[in-house]
């Protein structure tokens, strides 16, 4: 049953004008189109938002951290001041303080006769664990020693 075109009707009727109760091929395709775009578009913008973090994976894990939080705090505020804060951060090698002074701690606790366990200064060290026994029994030979030294 073939429906004739409206007297009202230009003669040629473009392909993308259908019939009532007809599928509108050319509204699927615009809205695939647009939601593949959001799609695409979205995942680069996430994608880039996530660059500075990527790039502190190969520093130190406190300095990934705060460059992720940087990242996060952006993204959900706009605020486009901490995505460059991020990475530079994340481009700045922040040297390692920690380990030398627990070698200048070490040196100086050998060079002054003390020895880590007896003092309880073991628990600076942070490779070696601290066994709360050996702790407890250093705690008491060093006030033990420190009455002894009193009465010198």
């Amino acid at each position: 049953m073939a429906q004739s075109v409206h007297p009202a009707a230009i003669e040629h009727i473009p392909g993308f004008i259908v019939e009532p109760g007809q599928t509108d091929y050319l509204f699927v395709g615009v809205a695939i189109f647009l939601i593949l775009i959001v799609l695409i578009i979205g995942n680069l913008y996430f994608q880039l938002h996530a660059v500075p973090e990527r790039m502190a994976h190969r520093t130190s894990k406190v300095q990934m951290e705060i460059v992720a939080v940087l990242a996060l705090i952006s993204l959900f505020t706009h605020n486009h001041l901490f995505w460059i804060a991020g990475l530079l951060l994340a481009f700045i090698e922040i040297p390692d303080f920690s380990t030398p002074l627990y070698s200048i701690a070490q040196s100086l606790g050998k060079l002054s006769g003390r020895d880590l366990q007896s003092t309880g200064d073991l628990a600076l060290i942070p490779d070696e664990p601290l066994n709360t026994d050996e702790a407890a029994k250093s705690t008491e030979g060093s006030a033990k020693s420190g009455t002894e030294s009193e009465g010198v």
